[in-house]
């Protein structure tokens, strides 16, 4: 089989398990899936607005970059061909040229405003956190995350790396598919709130444009607004330790009534009354 038929196959393969059937912590819904696939290219399909932006500014960086490419490859061929020594055996002599220096002056400044502007405005949507529909916490460990959703009636639960066997039975993919994962309704501004238990990680969801640091003793803020159903995943981005390419993070995106029948059901799984506190906590170290 030729090359490209292959990069085809693996893509088409890929594209199969995207529209996978039920995952391991709720009504996983197939509409959409977004992670890495042999021999892709680009980003990811924006799954949020915060990440349609991203898109473009990258698009908007590319654009200019290849522009100058092309203009400075253009100059050094002219200079090439216009003046060797062949073609041009007395050189010019002269100290400065005005017109030449104002402009590769100002062109460069003019670029930089063009991508400032854009880039400000991006900086100041993804740090300002907009009023939230509810809040989701997180802490990160070795090598697992634990989630808690305390505006719905304060469950937590721990997520971990779904062993290869019981990723493949459910037709998801193996090293960023979860035993249980953060479910969230669509179109919902969620606020999402990063710490860590032990040394420095990173939550990451490419398809949200949101990456955000855990550090232990420190509470960070996030937020995102999927607008479409599916099933996203990311991994930790920091280097946290040997086992760091074991922590996925995979994040299911539904309608407000699937939404609110999965809270309903882990409200039954999860939650512990004041005096049962220890009782989640022991659950908790035994993930661990």
């Amino acid at each position: 089989m030729s090359g490209w038929r292959k990069r085809l196959k693996r893509v088409g393969e890929a594209a199969l398990i995207a529209l996978a059937g039920l995952g391991a912590s709720g009504p996983v819904s197939a509409a959409l899936a977004a992670f890495p696939v042999d021999g892709g290219l680009g980003m990811q399909p924006a799954a949020t607005p915060l990440a349609e932006q991203v898109h473009e500014f990258h698009n908007l960086l590319l654009y200019l970059i290849a522009g100058i490419v092309l203009f400075v490859l253009a100059l050094l061929i002219w200079v090439v061909l216009r003046y060797n020594k062949r073609a041009h055996p007395t050189p010019k002599k002269f100290s400065h040229n005005l017109l030449v220096e104002v402009v590769w002056t100002a062109v460069p400044i003019a670029i930089l405003v063009v991508i400032a502007v854009p880039s400000f405005k991006l900086l100041y949507k993804a740090d300002v956190i907009p009023e939230a529909d509810f809040t989701i916490k997180t802490v990160a460990q070795n090598w697992n995350w634990d989630y808690e959703y305390p505006d719905h009636g304060d469950f937590m639960f721990n997520s971990r790396l779904l062993p290869k066997e019981e990723a493949q039975a459910a037709g998801l993919p193996w090293l960023l598919a979860v035993n249980e994962h953060p479910v969230v309704p669509v179109g919902a501004t969620v606020r999402l709130q990063v710490t860590a238990y032990d040394r420095l990680h990173a939550w990451t969801i490419p398809a949200f444009g949101v990456k955000i640091d855990a550090v232990p003793g420190r509470l960070n803020e996030t937020w995102f607004q999927p607008m479409k159903e599916g099933i996203y995943y990311g991994q930790c981005s920091e280097i946290c330790g040997p086992q760091h390419a074991y922590m996925p993070i995979m994040v299911e995106v539904v309608s407000q009534e699937a939404f609110d029948a999965w809270v309903a059901r882990m409200q039954a799984e999860y939650a512990q009354a004041d005096d049962a506190a220890p009782v989640a906590v022991a659950r908790l170290e035994r993930n661990r």
